[in-house]
């Protein structure tokens, strides 16, 4: 084997002396920067620090120690006999191996007591040269960034079998990592710049493939999970099945949902939209009354709780086909039960962080705009009939308009004793909602109260409620015929309120 020598920079040292141990037993040159080189040396490696090779100390604490021809020289030049040879007339040497990391900007500024000096400290320019240039050469060096793919490097310097495919996917790598870490960069001082503005001029994501999933919403379509970049999984999975891109798109409709209330909670999600809602005293207590709401489509659902679920949970929904349950946490003999079911997917948060833009795709574009974080108390709402709602009424109203927030649009939610009776989601017309809300709930409709997450264009939408018993009702307001909506509740006796805001869900 030609005498190769290997450049050692990183940030992450997982795997380095194990990389570095197998490297020098294959007659590779060990170079290392400051403290990996300390560390190989700790490990008894011969190692030779960077500035032995450049004859120039690290300066600025250490801000400048391999931005030299020394170093960039090695790494830059080309297998040919003309750039061999113009390296030898300098007194310099090919660099063949290039194995680096950056500093950990990303957790720096995820400590929410971080200031822009640290920040602006974590932001690495040799590493990133490093990387750059060596991927760049990708046709002569080999770059590695990432300890996964130590192992298989080191195997194939072994053998002397370093192909071209290894070489082009490895500095692929490299640049998607500073490509990566530049975004990171760039959105935090986005918002160090201009924290008002939460839209950029040019918006910078980076996102890394965490899994590639079966399919997408249907078998011929392809779908992958995207993080953002190194940020681990949200949610630790306990049993069960892999994730499929729908169960993945449910299950964050259920846990946004059950998040939006403090007293025990039970949500049955079907195709990102509410069947079945309840709270009670405790999740056993709740969650027959969430089932009842909707039974035939609670099957095959998901089901997301804001409770430690115990036991009594688990033997409840022991004769349910669910395909998802997701929990704050699981008491050990209620997991233990809920792992009995070898297909339940069983998820508890892991690593939840804070909510960002929220992004969606369209042909050829990105639409961008601020989550649906609020919700208006009811305290704040406007009484606009000449019937108040009394204190259970607008106990289930509350109810209703957190459940309609979370339910896509045309929204109708019909409550009663807090718990859902009838949801009707996703119609072309308002009032079809209301039949369809009336239709699921049947006699159960007469006395419950009733959400709508938009104005009511006309009054048919009251006067259908009307028929089926309904007493009460939220929506936004605003329309032109607003007055039209509220003679037909005086008409009726029913109480209404106006919260002011709307919740529209596409």
């Amino acid at each position: 084997m030609a005498h190769l020598r290997a450049l050692f920079s990183v940030s992450d040292k997982r795997g380095l002396v194990e990389l570095a141990q197998g490297l020098h037993a294959a007659g590779v040159e060990l170079i290392a920067s400051g403290g990996t080189a300390a560390a190989l040396r700790q490990a008894g490696l011969p190692a030779l620090d960077v500035s032995d090779l450049t004859g120039f100390p690290e300066i600025l604490g250490g801000r400048v120690k391999t931005l030299h021809p020394a170093v960039h020289g090695g790494i830059l030049a080309r297998g040919t006999a003309e750039h061999l040879a113009e390296l030898a007339e300098h007194g310099l040497a090919p660099i063949d191996l290039v194995i680096c990391n950056l500093y950990l900007f990303s957790q720096t500024v995820a400590r929410p007591d971080v200031t822009l000096a640290e920040a602006i400290e974590q932001i690495d320019i040799g590493g990133v040269t490093l990387l750059r240039a060596a991927a760049k050469n990708q046709e002569r060096v080999l770059v590695l960034c990432d300890p996964a793919d130590y192992a298989a490097a080191l195997a194939a310097v072994q053998a002397g079998a370093v192909d071209d495919t290894l070489r082009r996917s490895l500095a692929l790598k490299a640049f998607q990592h500073t490509a990566s870490y530049d975004a990171t960069i760039a959105s935090y001082l986005a918002g160090v710049a201009e924290p008002d503005n939460p839209f950029p001029a040019t918006l910078i994501t980076a996102y890394t493939r965490a899994d590639t999933l079966r399919y997408g919403e249907n078998p011929h379509q392809a779908a992958a999970l995207y993080l953002p970049a190194g940020q681990p999984l949200p949610f630790e999975q306990l049993g069960g099945k892999e994730m499929s891109y729908n169960n993945w798109l449910d299950m964050d409709a259920a846990w946004g949902l059950a998040q939006e209330f403090a007293a025990p909670t039970v949500c049955i999600i079907k195709h990102t939209n509410p069947c079945g809602v309840a709270s009670a005293g405790s999740l056993v207590e709740a969650y027959p009354r969430a089932l009842a709401s909707d039974p035939v489509s609670a099957f095959g659902g998901i089901i997301a709780v804001n409770r430690s679920a115990d036991l009594a949970l688990a033997e409840a929904m022991a004769d349910l086909f669910v395909e998802v349950i997701i929990a704050p946490d699981y008491e050990a003999d209620a997991l233990e039960r809920f792992q009995r079911k070898k297909n339940l997917r069983i998820l508890r948060p892991a690593a939840l962080a804070a909510s960002g833009l929220a992004l969606r795709t369209i042909e050829g574009g990105l639409l961008a705009q601020s989550p649906d974080a609020q919700i208006e108390p009811a305290a704040a709402w406007q009484a606009v009939t000449q019937r108040q709602p009394t204190a259970a009424e607008l106990a289930d109203l509350d109810f209703a308009w957190r459940v309609a927030k979370h339910t896509k649009s045309n929204a109708i939610v019909f409550v009663k004793d807090q718990a859902t009776v009838g949801v009707g989601a996703g119609q072309m017309s308002r009032v079809d909602s209301v039949y369809l809300a009336a239709r699921r709930a049947g006699e159960r409709s007469a006395g419950s109260v009733m959400a709508s997450d938009a104005f009511f264009p006309f009054a048919d939408g009251v006067e259908v409620a009307a028929e089926f018993g309904i007493t009460a009702v939220v929506q936004p307001g605003g329309s032109l015929r607003d007055a039209e909506v509220i003679a037909a509740c005086d008409k009726f006796g029913l109480a209404m309120c106006f919260t002011g805001a709307r919740h529209f869900r596409h």
